[in-house]
């Protein structure tokens, strides 16, 4: 009897310590949550976009934002969305459930993306976060024990292209902004050259028949090697599928996120948009 109490008592206080580790005021949680209202205490104009607007941008460009009614909805200063799916460090490792919460700030280009998963019931937590010119990213298993904690010129790099990405999945709107240089391939790909914070990349972005966004790949993010500090070069890509309206505006609402590697190619993310919000208070 005083074993099964002792043993009822350990996992209650197990339990508790997990719960203040990743839900206390010191958590990655909480981390994000400060960043975020930090970025919501800034006010920004959001007037509407028009076609005039679009008259810079490469044909195929103009046509995506046109059939994501983007046009004359407000331009977009911020966004924040909900995900769901699963990741894997590379092709052979086993997938990992999550949940993610993002926010992205564009009048002060910032991307914080905060992620609770679970493989084999253990938890894990993360924290990627573009900043002031620079990123980080973070994974605590049980909120407690730190296996990536990474951060200098090649990680801010490798978010840079992942800020232009979600910028041309996630908020159509955006692409006006005059940090992306166009060039026209053809009438279903565009070139963008985007340069933020003294780093400049680039991302191909590919069309579909009906104009949608199908398909985005860059030779800048390579792979995060298994040390989680230095990388690999490899080509990213992230097909896109499954275009649904989220008010006046359509997204696509499922991504895989690939790594073109010396092995073949292989997917090491799966998400599916749950939530996003334009503008939000």
């Amino acid at each position: 009897m005083m074993l099964a109490l002792t043993l009822v008592l350990v996992v209650a206080l197990v339990g508790v310590g997990y719960g203040l580790l990743s839900r206390g005021p010191g958590s990655l949680r909480a981390e994000y949550l400060r960043d975020r209202a930090q970025g919501l205490a800034r006010k920004v104009p959001a007037p509407l976009l028009t076609e005039a607007d679009l008259s810079p941008l490469p044909a195929p460009v103009q046509r995506y934002l046109r059939v994501t009614g983007s046009v004359g909805q407000p331009r977009v200063h911020s966004f924040r969305l909900e995900f769901r799916g699963r990741l894997r460090a590379d092709a052979r490792s086993k997938w990992m459930t999550l949940r993610a919460y993002q926010h992205t700030f564009l009048d002060q280009p910032t991307r914080l993306f905060y992620l609770e998963a679970s493989m084999s019931g253990v938890p894990a937590l993360g924290y990627h976060r573009y900043q002031g010119g620079a990123a980080s990213m973070r994974v605590k298993i049980a909120g407690l024990l730190t296996v990536v904690d990474g951060s200098g010129p090649a990680f801010t790099r490798a978010e840079t292209v992942t800020l232009l990405n979600d910028m041309c999945v996630l908020a159509p709107a955006t692409l006006i902004d005059p940090a992306i240089a166009w060039e026209a391939v053809d009438d279903r790909t565009a070139r963008a050259t985007f340069t933020c914070a003294g780093q400049t990349i680039h991302g191909v972005l590919h069309f579909g028949e009906g104009g949608e966004l199908v398909d985005f790949d860059s030779d800048d993010r390579p792979a995060l090697a298994p040390d989680g500090k230095t990388f690999l070069p490899m080509r990213w890509s992230t097909p896109l599928r499954d275009y649904r309206a989220f008010g006046p505006r359509r997204v696509s609402t499922r991504a895989e996120v690939m790594y073109d590697a010396p092995t073949g190619r292989y997917a090491y993310g799966e998400f599916e948009l749950v939530d996003i919000a334009y503008n939000p208070d």
